[in-house]
């Protein structure tokens, strides 16, 4: 693909792959959107690029992003996860995972669908930016503090607002590709489709 936005800088097949069929897509099953936040979540500090690369690995390591079953790993569980060299092995980031399958989950309890939740911040539509240049995006938003304060409350980890603003980019809350990335018009249709 011609012209893909400036991010995509390096020639690692998953990245534009990732990149051409996935960035920007919007997503609405919840146990998806969680598993995005919480990759999101690890990424911090890192580049995107490892945690593509690890994607796989650690949908085996955390049980297919299951929050039934994360919400009770133990310190066992955590020590093997800590051993386990295909995923990013930080306590503070597992231990993360684990309250914040425990939040999803009481969010569920509670009758808040996550899907639902998150959607209702922009009334289930898409925002379309109009960015020229990989300058001009932000690292985050007025939105993005108001979603990371609220998922704070609840409980989140990890989910500062330019871990968030992240996610909303990935889970197509926000269209970000620059306008010259052939992506933009074909995210846009996909929406309006």
């Amino acid at each position: 693909m011609q012209n893909r936005c400036a991010w995509v800088n390096t020639p690692d097949p998953i990245y534009a792959e990732y990149h051409d069929t996935e960035w920007g897509v919007p997503e609405y099953d919840s146990r998806a959107l969680w598993e995005k936040l919480i990759l999101d979540g690890f990424q911090a500090g890192l580049a995107w690029i490892t945690i593509l690369r690890k994607r796989e690995n650690f949908r085996t390591a955390f049980d297919g992003f299951d929050p039934e079953i994360i919400a009770r790993y133990d310190e066992a569980r955590i020590e093997t996860l800590l051993g386990n060299a295909g995923i990013i092995r930080s306590r503070s980031k597992i231990e993360a995972t684990i309250g914040n399958a425990r939040a999803y989950l009481d969010m569920r309890d509670e009758g808040t669908d996550f899907s639902r939740y998150l959607w209702d911040f922009v009334d289930g539509t898409p925002i379309q930016n109009q960015f020229r240049t990989l300058a001009d995006i932000p690292a985050k938003t007025a939105l993005s503090e108001q979603i990371s304060k609220d998922l704070k409350k609840r409980g989140f980890k990890f989910a500062g607002p330019v871990i968030v603003y992240a996610f909303m980019q990935a889970m197509g809350m926000v269209n970000d590709h620059e306008v010259t990335c052939p992506r933009h018009r074909e995210v846009q249709a996909f929406i309006r489709g």
